[in-house]
C-alpha cells in the first residue's frame, strides 16, 4: 500500500524594520495550514544573512529600511538564491523603490494594508510561479524602466518561436491573469498552463513572469488598456 503524500508548507521569511508589522504578518500567516514563518529580519543585512543560512521559499521584503534597504537586499538574494521568491512590501502602490525591486528580480509587490487573504494569496502565487500585476502597475513599470529591457527586435524574433497556444498564454500573462484564470479561459488544466508558462519564459529568455509581461507590452502583443476579466 502506497504511503500518502504530503505537501511541504511554504516557508516564509518576514523582513520589515517595524516589529509590530512583522508580528501582524506572522499572526496571519501562522493561521494558515500550508504556510510556516521560518524567521524574520529587521533590515536588508539581516535578510541576506538569514536567506544565506537557510533559504526560505518566499521572502516578504519591506522596501524602506535602515542599513540596507529592500532593493539592495532583493538584488543580492536573487543573485545568490534564484529559487527564492520575493514579494515586496510597500506603503504606496506606485512606489519607485518597489518597481525597482521588481526589476531586480522580485516576483511582485503587496501593499502593507492588504487584507489577510491578499497576503496569503500573494505568497501562494509567488511560490507557484505567478506574478499578478494590475494593468495600472504594468503601465507604470513600462514608464519607469521599460526602455532598459532588451531591444524589441531581438525579443520580437524570439516570439516567433512560440506555438499558437504559447502565444495565447503569453498574451494572457500580459493581461495579468493568474495560471488558474488562464486555464479557465483556455479550457486547460492549471498544470498545463504552468508548463506553457515555463516554455514561454524559456523561449523569450525572460528572467521571470514580470519580465515577460513588460516584454509583451513593449512588443504591443496586448493593448495597453487590456487587463483582467470582469
Amino acid at each position: 500500500m502506497a504511503e500518502p503524500t504530503t505537501t511541504e508548507p511554504i516557508r516564509v521569511l518576514l523582513v520589515d524594520d517595524q516589529q509590530l508589522i512583522r508580528l501582524g504578518f506572522r499572526l496571519v500567516l501562522e493561521a494558515e495550514p500550508d504556510i510556516v514563518v521560518v524567521g524574520d529580519a529587521s533590515d536588508g543585512i539581516e535578510a541576506v544573512s538569514a536567506v544565506g543560512a537557510a533559504p526560505p521559499d518566499v521572502v516578504l521584503m519591506d522596501v524602506r529600511m535602515p542599513r540596507m534597504d529592500g532593493l539592495e537586499a532583493t538584488r543580492r538574494i536573487v543573485a545568490e538564491h534564484p529559487s527564492v521568491r520575493i514579494v515586496v512590501l510597500t506603503t504606496f502602490d506606485l512606489d519607485e523603490y518597489a518597481f525597482a525591486a521588481l526589476r531586480a528580480g522580485a516576483s511582485g509587490f503587496l501593499l502593507k494594508d492588504a487584507h489577510p487573504h491578499e497576503l496569503t494569496g500573494a505568497i501562494r502565487a509567488a511560490h507557484g510561479g505567478d506574478a499578478v500585476l494590475a494593468p495600472r502597475v504594468t503601465r507604470r513599470m513600462l514608464e519607469m524602466f521599460g526602455d532598459r529591457l532588451p531591444a524589441d527586435a531581438a525579443a520580437d524574433a524570439r516570439t516567433r518561436d512560440l506555438t499558437e497556444r504559447e502565444h495565447e498564454v503569453f498574451i494572457a500573462m500580459a493581461r495579468g491573469l493568474t495560471n488558474a484564470e488562464i486555464g479557465a479561459e483556455l479550457f486547460v488544466s492549471e498544470s498545463t498552463v504552468k508548463t506553457h508558462v515555463g516554455r514561454v519564459l524559456a523561449k523569450l529568455g525572460a528572467r521571470d513572469r514580470v519580465h515577460a509581461v513588460i516584454l509583451a507590452h513593449r512588443l504591443g502583443v496586448v493593448p495597453r488598456d487590456s487587463g483582467r476579466p470582469g
